[in-house]
């Protein structure tokens, strides 16, 4: 998360009945969906064309953007190709926010894995879990390879961390130089998402943001508290070829530039350059 200090609601008495029933629903559900996802999955072990795991996880998402109270606004239309989204991050409600718009697994830190409830959906729903270690690179690496090239649609956050909202941060190029592995570069797509929250009247830019000093646990209540009435905005921006790009930083800096113009637009703010 970004380093900078923030401030975080914390329920009151008369708001723990709906913190309560908010996360039972979740809770409840997340239960039941997961049941149907272990089942199909073995089914589709049989008949992949199926699909069914990636329609049970979406509906995991949007029954996150119920809970949360957001709606979900997508513009654009999800690439048909195997490759990766690449997309601003802001908050964990970005876990739902992608599970609902589109049918993807999630590249992530491994930290997630120890988050209540998410920690074990995204376990269940395929994330590829990245560990900061150095010495980790070159595994990350291969598994990388290996989903994509199995034709896997994956979707990573290139800032690295989450942040207030009110800006996206600089797209590290890092996770970039797997799209131009000799064995991928040829056909793989990769296709730039950005995603924008838009709280309800009276609520900060910043309300879903979960950054700074706010704990995990903390951030949840108080949107499960608070969360009323807000909506989100995914715009699904046209695909690209990784082979249309000499380097994996020219084609950090594409999709930097596409999801930062469109977030500027959406707040309505100028657009910050950045160099990488």
């Amino acid at each position: 998360m970004d380093s900078s200090n923030a401030e975080i609601l914390r329920p009151k008495a008369m708001h723990w009945p709906l913190v309560v029933l908010r996360g039972l629903t979740l809770a409840i559900g997340s239960f039941i969906l997961v049941s149907l996802y272990l089942l199909f999955h073995y089914v589709e072990v049989l008949l992949p064309r199926l699909h069914a795991t990636s329609l049970i996880a979406s509906l995991w998402g949007r029954l996150g953007l119920l809970v949360t109270g957001i709606k979900l606004e997508i513009v654009g239309k999800h690439m048909k190709h195997g490759g990766a989204i690449v997309a601003n991050h802001a908050t964990w409600i970005d876990i739902f926010t992608f599970h609902a718009a589109s049918h993807i697994s999630f590249v992530s830190k491994s930290e997630v894995r120890k988050w209540p409830v998410i920690g074990f959906m995204a376990r269940v729903t395929g994330t590829l879990f990245i560990e900061r270690r150095r010495g980790m690179a070159k595994h990350h690496h291969t598994a990388l390879l290996e989903r994509l090239d199995r034709g896997d649609q994956l979707l990573f956050f290139p800032e690295g961390t989450s942040n207030d909202g009110r800006q996206i941060l600089e797209f590290k190029s890092t996770l970039f130089s797997v799209f131009h592995a000799p064995e991928l570069i040829d056909h793989v797509w990769v296709q730039p998402a950005t995603a924008t929250y838009f709280p309800s009247n009276g609520r900060p830019v910043d309300f879903y943001s979960w950054f700074g000093d706010i704990g995990f646990g903390e951030h949840i209540l108080a949107m499960l508290a608070y969360s009323r009435g807000g909506r989100v905005r995914v715009t699904l921006h046209d695909p690209v070829k990784a082979s249309d790009y000499t380097t994996r930083k020219d084609l950090a800096r594409y999709c930097d530039k596409v999801v930062r113009e469109c977030f500027a637009q959406d707040l309505g703010v100028e657009v910050s350059e950045v160099s990488l």
